[in-house]
């Protein structure tokens, strides 16, 4: 009797290339202008593309490491969607955005840095935004703005009622970690009412003793033109979003992350007009 052949690996095919091709996006968006098209991205070829632009970004530019494998990749960027900007004359990937809705998962990047149940037991549909970048040759405010508005359209799409996520500060040192946080305080824009705390070996070791006597010396907060407040946070802080807790220290992407939250109820009403009712 004649026995089908044994159906055997592709030589040099990739089992995390094979995982990339069942990917589907969970809610799918679309808009374009003349020059961008703006999409949750709709298989795993267009998935690597954007891994292969978070590694460009946050290896190659950032800590300057490389990678055997070129893209930044976790356990859960197959368990959610990716907002993406896609350049139309080149195809070239420049923007990407992580989205991790709590309609499709309860595995969220934050929770592996902070204790977040509290924030997780709030009212509605919870979305955790992270792993924004943008390519450098485009860096500019149509494409954050670009960005927004594909977020906005996800959030109509899954009636989403708060957003959450790490925002990173590209800083490891104690003195201006504690002018950040100082400013945050001074800036009312602190909420330490759902005990978000940073895990194990993510705390900063004896950070409320070291902000005690950087505050008592009289050294400065941060302020708005400061370097150390990056771009993303501003514009969070802005449409009135809060800090919860003290950071966490990811040593690995060597930065401090601050997590962010937004009641979108509640969003500043020109951030409101300018990005989510686009």
């Amino acid at each position: 009797m004649f026995k089908p052949a044994l159906r055997l690996p592709v030589p040099g095919a990739r089992p995390q290339k094979r995982k990339f091709r069942k990917f589907r996006p969970r809610v799918r968006i679309l808009f374009e202008n003349r020059k961008y098209i703006v999409k949750t991205v709709s298989d795993g070829d267009e998935l690597e593309k954007a891994l292969q632009l978070r590694y460009d970004v946050f290896y190659e530019e950032i800590l300057h490491k490389h990678k055997l494998r070129r893209i930044d990749k976790d356990g859960l960027d197959l368990k959610c969607d990716h907002m993406v900007i896609v350049e139309r004359k080149s195809g070239t990937f420049v923007g990407t955005y992580r989205l991790i809705c709590s309609l499709f998962t309860r595995k969220f990047y934050s929770a592996k840095e902070f204790a977040i149940k509290d924030v997780l037991k709030l009212p509605g549909v919870k979305l955790e935004l992270g792993r924004a970048c943008i390519h450098k040759d485009y860096r500019n405010a149509m494409l954050i703005a670009m960005l927004w508005k594909g977020i906005s359209e996800y959030i109509k799409a899954t009636d989403a009622r708060y957003l959450f996520g790490c925002s990173s500060i590209k800083t490891m040192d104690a003195d201006q970690i504690a002018s950040v946080y100082l400013y945050l305080k001074q800036n009312l824009q602190l909420n330490d009412s759902l005990k978000v705390r940073p895990r194990g070996r993510f705390r900063i070791r004896k950070f409320a003793a070291h902000l005690a006597a950087y505050e008592n010396d009289g050294r400065p907060a941060a302020d708005t033109k400061s370097e150390l407040l990056p771009p993303l946070l501003k514009s969070y802080l802005k449409a009135g979003a809060v800090v919860c807790g003290f950071p966490a220290l990811d040593k690995s992407f060597r930065c401090v992350d601050f997590f962010t939250l937004m009641n979108i109820s509640a969003v500043d009403e020109k951030y409101d007009k300018k990005f989510l009712k686009q």
